[in-house]
């Protein structure tokens, strides 16, 4: 099940969100400390959260990939879920600091310093992660991996929250240079509670989508559509299904479903119409586990039989009733 290009792929990606984050980190706390700004702690505080789930992504990109074993069976998938989880709780985490700070600083409100240093950082920021974050979107799209959507999703919240406090830091500075006895400290501190606001959506957007595979939900409709589609593109022989189960994990697919064939049909020709149905499938969904259980069809249909019946004779019957 390992796809060694696509972890080398991923790989590559994930530790350039780990440098990015680690120069910004920096960056942005000397800044926020020099100038006293809680809107670009609070940001230094985001990016460090950033830096833990790049480096976090990094780790479950290298573990998902490895193949099957005696002890992980169905592979090791499921590790870039638990890293998305993982993620979601550190940014809901960050919000809650964040909001703190935020209070304490409009009720103890403090003179900020230099605020045009500030934009200027806040303004690498935004497009340094911009950057990255596209990077991680199209390699986690490509190679369905949760984990680097995840970091993606950290980072371009990073974007639209550097540019929020940018804008705020912005307009502290030109009243500064405008109207200098005009206090317009207040901008800071709310423009951190709109990072708050920011990553706690996102945060929850994450926990929905790492834990509905952890749980084993069914693949989109769409995708079992598709799958019922080819079932169906190859009778005769083949008289009907029953049974379709789908589950993913990262970005693996299982499927699993019973076939049943004519029962004067030879098992090896059985069999080989089973490969060309699975390699259909997986020429849609080339990270994908399908397991055909092959049953000779007795004409005796239950009802979930009946609902994946492909016999003319039988549609015939099902049409008339």
């Amino acid at each position: 099940m390992a796809d060694h290009p696509n972890t080398k792929r991923k790989t590559r990606v994930a530790l350039l969100s780990v440098f990015s984050n680690t120069i910004l980190v920096v960056l942005k706390l000397v800044v926020g400390l020099i100038i006293g700004s809680v809107s670009i702690i609070s940001e230094a505080i985001h990016s460090g959260i950033d830096l833990l789930a790049a480096v976090i992504a990094f780790l479950a990109v290298k573990i998902s990939g490895q193949p099957a074993d005696s002890e992980h069976p169905f592979g090791h998938g499921k590790y870039e879920n638990i890293s998305g989880a993982i993620e979601a709780v550190l940014i809901f985490a960050a919000a809650i600091w964040i909001l703190h700070e935020s209070y304490n600083k409009l009720m103890n409100p403090k003179p900020l310093e230099l605020a045009g240093m500030g934009v200027v950082i806040m303004l690498i920021s935004a497009i340094a992660n911009a950057f990255v974050s596209q990077m991680l979107f199209k390699v986690g799209n490509d190679t369905e991996s949760i984990a680097l959507t995840a970091d993606a999703w950290h980072l371009r919240t990073d974007v639209y929250t550097c540019l929020g406090v940018m804008f705020g830091l912005g307009v502290i500075w030109l009243g500064k240079l405008f109207i200098p006895g005009l206090n317009l400290s207040w901008i800071d501190p709310v423009a951190a509670i709109f990072v708050a606001i920011l990553i706690t959506k996102a945060a929850w957007d994450l926990t929905a989508d790492s834990v509905k595979d952890l749980l084993d939900t069914s693949l989109s409709t769409s995708e079992e559509e598709l799958i019922r589609s080819h079932i169906k593109d190859i009778s005769p022989p083949v008289r009907g299904f029953h049974g379709l189960k789908t589950r993913k994990a990262g970005g693996h697919r299982f499927v699993e479903f019973h076939l049943m064939f004519d029962p004067d049909l030879s098992i090896k020709e059985s069999h080989s119409i089973s490969d060309k149905l699975e390699a259909l499938i997986q020429e849609h969904f080339p990270a994908s586990n399908v397991t055909i259980h092959m049953e000779p069809c007795d004409d005796i249909c239950d009802v979930e039989c009946v609902s994946g019946c492909m016999a003319p004779d039988k549609q015939k019957k099902k049409e008339q009733a």
